[in-house]
């Protein structure tokens, strides 16, 4: 009898370990959302960085100053999409930024590009690889949903050294479609998605000071292309 609930216990030590680890690990695409066989998942590729001028970085000026420029390399760990294999894409750059801190405190700054970066279909995921120089500083995302109400997600911190690729999942959109992060109106199946419109870097005020460097390579997306390819073909076109 005892030897059975010895084992019990083991199973359900295990058991708990398993979900913890998977809890620590990147965020399952298949797994973010509702479980339904109507999804068709691709990874895509939203910036390599690799437009000059395209990306600007910017703080308040009482707490330091940015200057953001493109540098030619990239980690070696990264896979190509099966997709643009031999398709000659340009990928040789990444995006440096730099921050001089006038002072130690809370401090943030922000990496936008020029103009907001859609993404089709519903995404369930967004990755990036990230030079983070092993700082306590924490990383955010910021976009856009269907209706433009501007959100931000926790990526995570930067506390490791080297590149390292980071996965966050978008929330599942409410059943409502009103409230939350919304990237589908069941009004309309020709719009949908969001929009990247930058990132946050939230300070340490333990370590805000001096110079500060952080590089940016590959932004993809992991998203439901369903509804997408499965448009009404003679629907009418709204926006007249």
């Amino acid at each position: 009898m005892k030897r059975i609930v010895i084992v019990a216990l083991c199973c359900a030590v295990i058991a708990v370990g398993s979900v913890y680890a998977q809890e620590l690990g990147a965020p399952d695409a298949y797994e973010v959302g509702i479980d339904s066989a109507q999804q068709q998942l691709k990874e895509v590729s939203v910036d390599k960085f690799e437009n000059d001028g395209f990306w600007h970085s910017s703080m308040s000026g009482d707490e330091g100053y940015t200057m953001s420029r493109l540098f030619a390399g990239g980690p070696e760990g990264k896979t190509p999409i099966p997709e643009e294999e031999g398709m000659d894409i340009p990928d040789k750059y990444v995006l440096g930024t730099r921050v001089d801190f006038l002072r130690r405190g809370y401090s943030s700054f922000t990496i936008r590009p020029l103009r907001p970066i859609p993404i089709e279909g519903i995404t369930k995921t967004v990755s990036l690889w990230v030079v983070g120089r092993n700082f306590n500083h924490e990383l955010k995302l910021l976009l856009q949903d269907y209706f433009g109400k501007n959100y931000e997600i926790y990526v995570g911190k930067l506390n490791f050294q080297g590149w390292k690729k980071l996965t966050v999942a978008i929330p599942p959109q409410p059943m409502d479609g009103k409230n939350g992060i919304v990237q589908r109106s069941y009004h309309y199946n020709n719009q949908m998605g969001i929009r990247i419109v930058g990132f946050r870097i939230d300070c340490d005020p333990l370590e805000s000071y001096g110079s500060y460097y952080i590089y940016f390579d590959d932004l993809r997306a992991v998203t439901d292309l369903f509804a997408e390819n499965n448009r009404d073909p003679d629907d009418m076109a709204d926006g007249w």
